[in-house]
């Protein structure tokens, strides 16, 4: 009789067994973590974040350049080739925002060049006076991209009535001011594109422990900060007022040139999906990255693979925004259903990546989050 329990129960702990090691259709099997973290950290520097930040620096010294041209000869053509070398800027700066990492973490990079609504009141103020600091944190929302897009394109109904004012004696502050907003944008890309080509590469290579020090933890950290915070909630949810009563429209980016708005956001969803994809800034190639870590762990969800998952969510919510106009605070005044259609398959996104995938990685979240999952 003791000799059946006994084999009995050595039964019935072997099903309990086979049953918590099968897979569930919601988790990830048994595989041991022994994923090369060094060739994905190498993939990201080498053939991502520095050619990113390289291509994103010529087109800001271009931007320089053409702001250099308008404002010591301002006429319509001039003006349009500035607008022409921002636009080109301002798209390339959606390759390296989510990089909050290393001397742009330092030098708050990410909220000096694209902090929106951009402060009309005090740029006009400083304009005036002639009297402006832009390493102030108190003088955030005063520069970077959005300060250009009012200078360029908000300051008069037309291009006519705008070089007005940077051809007139009483207004030449409106000069001054321009030129120190775009080569103040060189100068920090320079700082960081440096930094990453100098000592940081290496430091940030190096660091493959699986921890919160380590780098491959704070860098996924931050590119869900960046997904979440300003790709989510910045070019699309505060808008659509997703988090207030009533919609914002004053406060999409690139609100004063009333063009380019969709084309910033498409930048941003083909710049992050790529880095969850590893795929090099400079040519179709895919190296070591998320979605290859998430495949050798083999993880799964719903009896898909979660890379495959969140590939597709990145190309529906790229599909839906495509749907966009491209002057963002129309589309939010004349169908913000649209908008907000769009937040919904973005926000699927913020599930798969911040829960699913920080879980089969072993990554632990290191920011508030405000406005949940």
């Amino acid at each position: 009789m003791k000799r059946t329990k006994v084999l009995g129960f050595i039964f019935l702990s072997l099903i309990v067994f086979a049953c918590s090691t099968s897979d569930n259709g919601g988790g990830t099997s048994e595989v041991e973590d022994n994923f090369n973290r060094s060739a994905m950290l190498v993939n990201w520097a080498d053939n991502i974040i520095i050619p990113a930040h390289n291509a994103f620096n010529i087109e800001v010294a271009a931007m320089v350049q053409a702001s250099t041209v308008f404002t010591e000869s301002p006429s319509e053509v001039n003006l349009q080739s500035l607008r022409s070398a921002w636009k080109n800027a301002y798209l390339a700066f959606q390759s390296v925002s989510m990089f909050e990492i290393g001397k742009a973490e330092e030098l708050n990079f990410r909220n000096r060049l694209n902090v929106y609504p951009t402060d009309v009141q005090k740029i006009e103020e400083n304009v005036a006076s002639n009297t402006y600091n832009f390493s102030l944190p108190s003088n955030i929302a005063i520069q970077g991209f959005p300060a250009i897009d009012y200078m360029i394109n908000g300051l008069a109904e037309t291009d006519a009535e705008i070089v007005a004012y940077y051809n007139s004696d009483a207004t030449t502050g409106y000069n001054g001011y321009l030129n120190k907003l775009t080569t103040t944008i060189l100068e920090l890309s320079t700082t960081v594109l440096n930094d990453w080509e100098g000592s940081y590469r290496n430091s940030f290579v190096a660091a493959t422990s699986s921890s919160a020090t380590g780098s491959v933890d704070k860098l996924v950290n931050d590119f869900l900060f960046y997904y979440e915070k300003s790709l989510r909630a910045g070019k699309i949810g505060i808008p659509a007022g997703v988090f207030s009563a009533d919609p914002l429209p004053e406060k999409v980016e690139a609100f004063y040139s009333k063009e380019i708005g969709k084309d910033l956001l498409l930048a941003a969803i083909t710049a992050s999906k790529d880095f969850f994809n590893g795929k090099s800034f400079t040519s179709t190639t895919e190296g070591e990255s998320l979605k290859s870590y998430l495949d050798f762990l083999n993880t799964i969800k719903n009896g898909d693979d979660l890379s495959a998952l969140i590939n597709n969510q990145f190309n529906v919510s790229k599909s839906k925004a495509e749907e966009l106009l491209n002057d963002l605070a129309l589309q939010v005044t004349t169908d913000n259903s649209k908008m907000t259609a769009t937040y919904d398959e973005l926000q699927r996104n913020v599930i798969l990546l911040k829960v699913d995938m920080l879980q089969a990685l072993s990554i632990n979240v290191d920011f508030v989050d405000a406005d949940g999952d």
